[in-house]
């Protein structure tokens, strides 16, 4: 039987490592890692997953983004003719974000991101006093793989500017009961993860594994 390309998108600047846990069924599907790429001068993010979907070779595939690699993987399907777009952690239009980056928006408050953003996680998870804030500083640093300020800022700029306003129903949509950075309770229509926050990828990937074959191959 012919293996289903499944490409995936890790989220905002972080590496393929983040699907270490991630394991589909060997003679059924193959696994497919997409990296982040420094953006160029004005690129548009649907210049950008233009250029991300030219990576995109095998026929027919099925293409998964977690947070903003969920967002990314719904402008790619505009040149790509996938199998299936699944979403985790993620949004499938701007309605779905919450107050905060609405209000980000309004007051185009992402223009104030800092320089040296990188640095400063990795100070904060040096010094925190705070165990759970430390814990998750450390996480982030250790699957940040793009450090490049204009990406930080580029990427941070697309995600609350994001202008798709209605929700394509063919995007499937896996979501923690638990997210902090897209509560659930904007989101519909999804495939429910409970317990599952943001990084519901590292830490609930037991349930991802038994459940995404079977979203994949339209058995639940």
């Amino acid at each position: 039987m012919e293996k289903i390309p499944v490409y995936f998108m890790p989220g905002l600047a972080a590496s393929p490592s983040i699907f270490e846990r991630i394991q589909l069924p060997e003679d059924q599907f193959e696994m497919i890692f997409l990296e982040w790429e420094i953006p160029l001068d004005n690129d548009s993010l649907s210049d950008y997953a233009q250029r991300i979907a030219r990576k995109i070779t095998k026929p027919n595939p099925v293409l998964v983004g977690v947070s903003f690699g969920g967002i990314l993987v719904q402008e790619m399907a505009q040149f790509v003719d996938a199998r299936k777009v699944i979403i985790i952690s993620s949004v499938r239009c701007n309605t779905q974000f919450p107050r905060r980056m609405k209000v980000t928006k309004a007051l185009h408050a992402y223009k104030l991101v800092p320089n040296n953003l990188v640095d400063k996680i990795e100070k904060l998870a040096k010094w925190s006093s705070n165990k759970t804030v430390k814990e998750r500083m450390e996480l982030y640093d250790r699957f940040l793989s793009v450090r490049d300020d204009r990406y930080l800022q580029w990427a941070i700029r697309n995600v609350v500017l994001w202008d798709r306003s209605e929700i394509d129903e063919k995007v499937v949509h896996i979501h923690g009961d638990a997210d902090e950075i897209f509560p659930i309770r904007y989101i519909k229509n999804c495939h429910v993860v409970p317990g599952g926050t943001h990084i519901m990828i590292l830490n609930r990937f037991r349930w991802i594994n038994e459940h995404l074959p079977k979203i994949i191959l339209d058995e639940i």
